[in-house]
């Protein structure tokens, strides 16, 4: 029997079958085969970003629990690339250095078209470079994604989630919806005649004044309204 191995797969929520979980777990068996290790466990984080540390995963924390302690259950950890284990480059020195230290092998099985253990100085060193460079790509990546959205906002174009009462959305941009502008400036102008909030919502479900989602006017919404509607 060979060394004992654990296997860890992992997809995001956005991701396709591309790099699926029994794709994963296929070519790190057959790796492991080759290898000579044998598969004891294999751990899975479904629908869970690359930028979550790994102790935060559901999956990562069975991971880490089984290489930990003085004497881990398992001394090889295998995984199809670096991205299914890390995608934060501070996360990735500190779990290997600490597997190092415990005499964990970490396996990639495809680095760049190669597959790479850690238990040698050159690498380690590869993975301080590569998990650099993706973190690099997902930093910026995020800046792509921060400059995009300011660039619609200054068109003033919408950038996702809900239109706010009074609004829906029109080839991409708010537009002003008349009915509920019509609400908006009733709740006003009830308002600046001293009416309470709790007598606004009596007065507006009185007159059949449609709210969003066809539900019953209430104090708590109204005054959310009001405070939004005059907020300028």
């Amino acid at each position: 029997m060979g060394a004992p191995a654990v296997i860890y797969r992992r997809i995001s929520i956005e991701e396709s079958s591309g790099l699926g979980l029994a794709d994963q777990e296929a070519r790190c068996r057959a790796y492991c085969e080759m290898r000579g290790l044998e598969v004891v466990e294999v751990v899975t984080d479904d629908g869970v970003s690359g930028g979550t540390q790994l102790k935060a995963r559901a999956g990562g924390a069975r991971l880490l629990d089984l290489t930990g302690g003085r004497r881990p259950k398992v001394r090889h950890v295998v995984a199809l690339k670096l991205d299914r284990g890390f995608r934060n480059a501070g996360d990735a020195l500190t779990v290997t250095a600490d597997w190092d230290r415990r005499g964990v092998v970490f396996h990639l099985v495809d680095f760049g078209g190669a597959s790479l253990d850690l238990s040698s100085a050159m690498g380690r060193m590869f993975l301080t470079l590569t998990a650099g460079f993706a973190e690099l790509e997902r930093g910026l990546c995020s800046e792509r994604t921060r400059s995009a959205l300011s660039v619609k906002r200054a068109r003033g174009e919408f950038t996702g989630g809900e239109a706010p009462f009074g609004f829906h959305v029109e080839d991409g941009k708010l537009v002003e919806d008349e009915g509920e502008q019509r609400a908006l400036a009733l709740i006003v102008d009830l308002r600046s005649k001293g009416h309470t909030f709790e007598e606004i919502a009596s007065d507006l479900n009185r007159r059949g004044v449609p709210n969003r989602g066809d539900g019953a006017w209430r104090r708590g919404r109204v005054h959310t309204l009001y405070r939004r509607a005059t907020a300028a």
